[in-house]
């Protein structure tokens, strides 16, 4: 359990939830971006089936007094409103889900949907889309439907407005996402697992120690390997080649720690 701040721009107040925290509330409009893009271009996530995260699911659960229930599913689910994003403040930070935010992947954050989820967002005025994996809890103001990563947000030609109407419809494996976009089309990432283990504390803590390294891309990536048996995987990435990560490799082991494994997504 943790306790964090509503984005906004006042301090509403400290809310305790049960699974997870939700990260402060955003100003309309972010102030100008400062952290330096990743070398390897990232693209729009292809939706596929994934276990629901062990932690950001907690239903019911209340923020600044008022309930929300957590969708059993997100087949089928579509919502017109407004949407915002969220951008260098919170790159670094963890998500509802215990995932570690990168504001130039393309997710969002949603109040009911199952995380993670996935969804494709249309910005209505100028007919631009996106598509989003759902990893975090939020917008709690006014009427906002979804907070966009500041990566989907700039692909709908909205990071000026702060604010756009958008259509939101969610997507799953099944439902045809057109692999002849340029933007869609799957790629194949280079990252290097470090360890994996059953405590997240665990994991935390060799994360902390290969940052001390210099190792910045380090994060842990939580999952479950059976219902109930939590694993959390230590993964550095993505990275630009298989000899980058060789060369990191070598670094790694050279601290004294085990040889870690080369993954491909």
């Amino acid at each position: 359990m943790r306790a964090e701040s509503l984005r906004g721009g006042l301090l509403i107040g400290v809310v305790l939830l049960v699974a997870c925290g939700q990260q402060p509330q955003k100003p309309v409009t972010e102030p100008a971006v400062a952290i330096s893009p990743p070398s390897v271009p990232r693209i729009e996530p292809t939706p596929i089936i994934e276990p629901l995260s062990p932690v950001g699911n907690h239903s019911p659960y209340r923020v600044a007094g008022d309930t929300y229930r957590v969708l059993a599913r997100s087949e089928g689910y579509s919502e017109t409103g407004l949407a915002s994003w969220y951008g260098p403040k919170f790159h670094g930070k963890l998500t509802s889900n215990q995932e570690v935010y990168d504001m130039y992947a393309y997710s969002a954050a949603h109040k009911t949907l199952p995380l993670p989820s996935y969804a494709r967002v249309t910005n209505l005025k100028n007919q631009r889309t996106v598509i989003v994996r759902i990893n975090d809890r939020g917008p709690f103001v006014g009427e906002r439907i979804i907070d966009l990563s500041y990566a989907a947000a700039q692909k709908l030609d909205m990071i000026n407005d702060g604010v756009a109407e958008v259509e939101m419809r969610t997507l799953l494996p099944h439902d045809g996402v057109d692999m002849a976009r340029p933007d869609v089309v799957s790629a194949t990432f280079v990252y290097l697992q470090v360890g994996a283990f059953s405590m997240r504390d665990n994991a935390l803590g060799l994360v902390r120690q290969l940052k001390t390294a210099g190792i910045e891309s380090a994060q842990v990536l939580s999952g479950e390997l059976s219902p109930g048996q939590p694993i959390h995987r230590v993964q550095i990435g993505p990275l630009e080649s298989e000899s980058v990560a060789d060369q990191l490799s070598e670094k790694i082991v050279a601290m004294g720690l085990n040889q870690p494994k080369v993954v491909f997504q």
